[in-house]
């Protein structure tokens, strides 16, 4: 079976930063009780004139400027929002039309916060099963603008999230590169501690909705963490021993960028001691399903990965859902490039290279306040 691996990344942050300063006014908190709660310091928030598509797009075109590609070489854009334009049509359809993906069939997905990582695993499938000799590509983003349906008086969620957008652009890598195995799980029994509970099929929107804040965005903070801290180590643990992986092989980690301090906790459990813990929180906040684009986005112009690491993402969100992948890194920067080459023909000609060593790379954790 042919390798599918991700063979570019992009993001898109709006200019606007809104410290905690900023947004901890109207919700009746400082900036260091924001800090010591959360680890963030500041977001980003998109323009007025900024939808959902807008940062989508923007994201969209850096990826596909990092791989090579153009729009037009695309089979499938798919895009990964809980905060789509509008009900209908399909966000990725106004994204393929401003990228002028003309070729390419379009969806969205909706698992919240961790529908990018669910979206991977689908185009990676749709590629698959592709047929022919001419390769396919596919565009997946995460993109999320969930400043237009926070409660900011609400500290428990308003504090928490930015805006954002984050995509790779997923193609035939060499055998042995790209994504590896996965896991999508989810608790639908638990779906009510996430949820906005109006403006759907359900709940109409009405003058009724809007008077008693329907549409904003709500969530059960202690159920949300006791939900993560009792499945995640579990789900990345039965993932490694399918893969056949010990976790010390794992080079980086990029979770979903939900609260420094969760994460903080949930780190030592995880046993992934040899991993460097890849958080961005701290400047852009939780920007729902763009997180983790966002963020391999950082750790590839950070220049951390090297062709061939072993990269691990999870992400968690409403549903509840949770979605993990294990990929071999399948980009290369370029005083990387003519090694990946030899080692590519040599995997591809079956021949061995050498073992990679593993030397310790530091876990920093997420920034707290003393």
């Amino acid at each position: 079976m042919k390798s599918i691996g991700i063979i570019g990344v992009g993001s898109y942050l709006p200019e606007t930063v809104i410290s905690n300063t900023e947004i901890g006014r109207e919700a009746g908190v400082t900036d260091e009780w924001i800090v010591r709660k959360t680890g963030i310091r500041e977001r980003r928030r998109a323009a007025p004139h900024e939808a959902t598509s807008d940062l989508a797009a923007e994201a969209a075109r850096r990826a596909l400027d990092r791989s090579g590609l153009s729009a037009e070489q695309l089979s499938y854009v798919v895009v990964a929002t809980s905060t789509p334009d509008h009900p209908q049509p399909a966000t990725a359809a106004i994204v393929q039309d401003l990228i002028g993906a003309r070729q390419a069939a379009t969806f969205d997905i909706n698992s919240v916060c961790s529908g990018f990582v669910h979206a991977l695993k689908v185009v990676e499938r749709l590629l698959h099963g592709e047929s022919g000799d001419v390769p396919r590509y596919g565009l997946v983003i995460g993109a999320d603008i969930y400043s237009r349906i926070l409660d900011y008086s609400d500290r428990r969620t308003a504090i928490l999230f930015g805006d954002g957008a984050g995509a790779t652009v997923l193609g035939p890598v060499a055998p042995g590169l790209g994504l590896l195995e996965t896991s999508l799980v989810t608790r639908g029994d638990a779906h009510h501690l996430i949820r906005v509970d109006a403006g759907g099929s359900r709940r109409p929107a009405s003058q009724a909705t809007l008077e008693e804040g329907g549409h904003y965005f709500r969530m059960d903070g202690r159920g949300v963490r006791e939900f993560v801290q009792s499945t995640l180590p579990g789900e990345i643990g039965a993932l490694l021993r399918r893969a056949g992986t010990p976790a010390a092989a794992v080079r980086h980690f990029v979770p979903h960028q939900a609260n420094g301090v969760m994460l903080a906790e949930l780190w030592p459990e995880l046993g992934l001691h040899r991993a460097a813990l890849h958080l961005t929180l701290e400047h852009y906040a939780n920007t729902g399903a763009a997180s983790v684009p966002i963020t391999l986005d950082e750790m590839d112009r950070a220049g951390s990965a090297s062709h061939g690491d072993l990269v691990l993402l999870t992400a968690f969100g409403g549903g509840m859902s949770v979605g993990t992948i294990l990929l071999k890194w399948s980009m290369a920067r370029p005083d990387q490039a003519e090694q990946a080459v030899q080692s590519d023909r040599a995997a591809q000609s079956g021949g061995r290279t050498g073992e990679q060593q593993l030397a310790p790379v530091g876990a920093p954790c997420p920034p707290l306040a003393s």
